[in-house]
């Protein structure tokens, strides 16, 4: 199925049957991916008295609870209300879907203290098409266990502030990455990154978010994808999310 999108002067075409899923399901096992330090998410049928929500105990149909946190069982797409005080739902902020974007691939750089931090210097070499309005960052090496990893007081890789500001400043509106934050794991609540992409205590940027936990496989090359960025409707300062690319053709 194709379609020819025109945006900003630009025509893009794109086929819709070849979407390339870049999202990490959630499920009730042990080798979900995770993070902060929580348990795996649940599923399970409800159990009232008698009642058990399970075709295989007997029911007509499944009926289950879900327990998960977005932050971190799995991809999702967070707001500026992540860290304000007053509540912002991603579900009022994320009001458009579709978006250029282009794909990088970066090898954070090691520092003295061990951390290994995306700097300024290299996305500016990664970058290479002007004009778009989301981001997705593939950090390396690229292994298959970040589908499964548990990030907990691993200290991972982290984006500079400085970095953070320059995506901010280029124009970039949707951030993706896959790695559980775009800020260090344990650094006293500053939210560095955070902060700046979203220009926080000044103008924010009600319409800009941050998707963490992405996985792209190695057989995705970098380059301009069309971005359908889907979201379930929370009420809440962010949402499981489903991104998908297509390739520009």
């Amino acid at each position: 199925m194709l379609t020819t999108i025109r945006h900003n002067l630009k025509k893009y075409k794109v086929n819709l049957l070849n979407p390339i899923d870049i999202s990490l399901s959630i499920s009730s096992s042990k080798e979900n991916v995770n993070a902060w330090y929580l348990n795996y998410p649940k599923i399970e049928p409800v159990i009232e008295g008698d009642y058990i929500g399970s075709v295989k105990k007997g029911n007509s149909v499944n009926f289950n609870n879900i327990y998960f946190n977005p932050h971190a069982h799995g991809t999702h797409t967070e707001c500026v209300g992540h860290i304000t005080k007053e509540f912002i739902s991603i579900n009022d902020c994320l009001k458009t879907f579709f978006f250029i974007a282009e794909l990088i691939s970066i090898t954070p750089e090691k520092q003295k203290d061990g951390d290994e931090i995306i700097i300024l210097k290299s996305i500016k070499k990664a970058l290479k098409i002007k004009g778009v309005e989301a981001l997705i960052i593939r950090t390396l090496p690229n292994k298959e266990d970040k589908k499964t990893k548990q990030y907990s007081n691993t200290n991972p890789p982290y984006l500079s502030e400085e970095a953070a500001v320059y995506i901010r400043e280029i124009g970039i509106k949707h951030l993706l990455i896959d790695l559980p934050s775009i800020d260090k794991e344990k650094d006293g609540g500053k939210l560095l990154a955070h902060k700046a992409f979203w220009n926080f205590g000044k103008k924010q940027r009600l319409d800009a978010t941050i998707t963490e936990f992405v996985y792209v496989e190695n057989k995705v090359k970098d380059g301009q994808y069309l971005l359908n960025l889907q979201i379930a409707s929370f009420e809440n300062d962010a949402s499981p999310s489903k991104p998908i690319l297509y390739k520009i053709k």
